[in-house]
């Protein structure tokens, strides 16, 4: 039986070393670094809106109770219905409750993390309704069976190449590597699917509290079909989404762009209030918002980790990460990889076996660094690995770091160790070509340079 560590280990030993995968990862990535630096210079003072938004998601899950129940009773008291989720059983038969009731047979969905979180589409399917995925990253990667690859960017690892024999062989298309002629397939089959849906089911970037509304922000204008097509639409959004007033989104909606693909603004940002009201053309008969705990209270309660609530989904730390760039997103095994992933998922799945996600990181720091809201991400992952250092029983792990942490602590006794680590090399060496196990492997990962004839303290007092 396998653990979801030894799954972690399998898979990034398996992608790591795939010099294609890594390149395509850094090119995709070098392309947002470029964007996203030159949309920070549109600003007067980036760095000053970067304080202003962390405060102002901070105030708000200080009061989280009062601003939630306010969202509530405005949104309801425009023909809505708000429900409370504890947990992902929760939402998702809330949800299913919904479906049923309408005799729903086939939903089309607009991105929404959280759906992934709790197993929404894999519980729809399992009840006979089908699920279209209408952003087109997460439509590719459904026809390809597997989860998004990236919170933004969900088929990011993939070529054009791949995408147009996907299409060939799961929608009957002719090959193609053009973007646009993908595209335009894609668009064919989606729009026969939005008419036909009984209902649409979106996440939610924002629940603004002062006015009871839902933002939501794309770049292809599929949740606003999703939401406008249909007569039945479902929110599920995360209790820590919400904002205080309206204009704090002339804050969050140029920032999430910028940080999330270096856009200075998203292509389509829309509020939604309730239901189609008389006299208006198109939206919902429906509106049912299911607002989703699953953990979220329980990681509000931690003073050490609380403020990984403020995170805005925007993916930055995802695209700085370098054990990220090397192993790729579904090398995780969660609907959050990389930095945040690593955060959130120990408090939000609600099970464990994901306590060895935080030492998937090389502590470098550039996650903190790029967080547009402030987040110490490199704080919560070393708070992470304290509190497991704490509670694991194994003798030889703590004698290990006992031993570490004493020798450190003495300049004189730290130099003369290290002065022998040329040996240390040659012994690993030496144990790979006689076939030790752990050292062959390791040697077959990386390369063994020869050590300096000095070490940098011999050199130093040389000079």
């Amino acid at each position: 039986m396998t653990s979801a560590k030894s799954e972690f280990q399998e898979r990034s030993a398996r992608v790591a070393p795939d010099l294609e995968h890594r390149a395509r990862m850094t090119r995709q990535l070098r392309l947002y670094s470029t964007q996203r630096a030159a949309r920070e210079g549109a600003y007067g003072d980036f760095q000053a809106a970067r304080r202003a938004a962390g405060e102002t998601k901070w105030q708000a899950l200080m009061a989280l109770d009062r601003h939630l129940l306010e969202f509530s009773e405005k949104l309801e008291a425009r023909g809505a219905k708000v429900h409370w989720a504890a947990d992902g059983a929760e939402a998702r038969a809330i949800v299913l409750d919904v479906l049923s009731k309408r005799q729903a047979k086939l939903v089309v969905k607009s991105k929404a993390m959280t759906a992934e979180e709790i197993g929404l589409a894999e519980a729809l399917a399992e009840r006979g309704i089908e699920v279209v995925e209408s952003d087109l990253g997460e439509f590719i990667m459904q026809l390809r069976k597997e989860p998004p690859y990236h919170i933004v960017f969900p088929a990011m690892h993939l070529s054009r190449d791949e995408v147009g024999e996907l299409f060939h062989a799961e929608l009957a298309a002719e090959r193609t590597d053009d973007p646009e002629a993908l595209t335009m397939i894609a668009r064919r089959v989606l729009r026969q699917k939005y008419v036909a849906a009984d209902a649409g089911i979106t996440g939610a970037n924002f629940a603004v509290a002062e006015t009871g509304m839902i933002s939501i922000t794309e770049n292809e204008g599929n949740a606003r079909l999703g939401a406008a097509l249909p007569s039945c639409m479902i929110t599920l959004v995360g209790i820590e989404k919400v904002l205080p007033k309206l204009e704090d989104l002339a804050l969050f909606l140029p920032l999430l762009a910028t940080a999330g693909a270096g856009q200075l603004l998203t292509g389509y940002n829309t509020l939604y209030a309730g239901p189609r009201a008389p006299g208006e053309s198109d939206g919902p008969e429906e509106y049912h918002v299911v607002l989703l705990d699953n953990g979220r209270s329980e990681l509000l309660a931690d003073p050490e980790l609380r403020d990984a609530l403020r995170c805005i989904r925007c993916g930055a730390c995802l695209n700085v990460c370098p054990v990220f760039r090397n192993v790729g997103g579904h090398t995780y095994g969660t609907t959050y990889p990389g930095p945040i992933g690593a955060v959130l998922t120990p408090s939000l799945r609600q099970q464990d076996g994901f306590e060895h996600l935080p030492d998937a990181s090389s502590l470098c720091g550039a996650c903190s660094e790029t967080c547009p809201v402030g987040i110490d991400l490199h704080h919560h992952l070393l708070e992470h690995r304290r509190r497991r250092a704490v509670t694991d029983p194994s003798p030889l792990w703590h004698a290990v770091f006992r031993a570490y942490a004493f020798v450190c602590a003495r300049p004189a006794l730290y130099e003369r160790l290290i002065s022998f680590a040329r040996f240390g090399t040659r012994l690993l060496r030496w144990a790979a070509r006689i076939g030790v196990a752990q050292a062959a492997r390791l040697a077959s990962e990386r390369e063994l340079p020869e050590p300096a004839a000095l070490t940098f303290r011999e050199r130093w007092r040389r000079r």
